[in-house]
């Protein structure tokens, strides 16, 4: 893992139930999305790690006893890495991710900008 040391010391925001949601996946699932987001946090990114089609935001996706999990993260703003959602994909064509899991994924992100805006802010007047 190729760590980049500007970016070292991010802190974890969970956004919604996203940490519930690792929380209530099979033990190999959350061992390799902790893995993976320990390496975001880091600066480095994990071998299981991409980008989401059509949100930009990075993707962990963990086969696991026939089943696809993933977990979605986001690392837009800075020392922030925001834990956008996980879960189980039941689609089955290909590998597209069901439209409400992206509408899910796309108001966190929302949430999390907005969040990033607040702490900022707070951060400036504190």
């Amino acid at each position: 893992m190729a760590i980049d040391p500007s970016l070292r010391g991010r802190s974890i925001e969970w956004v919604g139930s996203s940490q519930k949601e690792i929380r209530d996946m099979p033990e190999e699932v959350r061992r390799e999305f902790g893995q993976a987001l320990y390496e975001a946090e880091l600066g480095g990114r994990h071998p299981s790690a991409k980008p989401l089609k059509g949100i930009e935001d990075i993707e962990v996706v963990s086969d696991f006893s026939g089943d696809t999990f993933r977990a979605v993260y986001t690392i837009k703003f800075a020392g922030i890495l925001y834990v956008l959602g996980a879960f189980q994909k039941k689609s089955t064509f290909k590998s597209k991710t069901p439209k409400v899991d992206i509408d899910r994924i796309k108001r966190r992100l929302a949430a999390a900008r907005e969040h990033f805006e607040m702490y900022h802010k707070s951060r400036e007047t504190g």
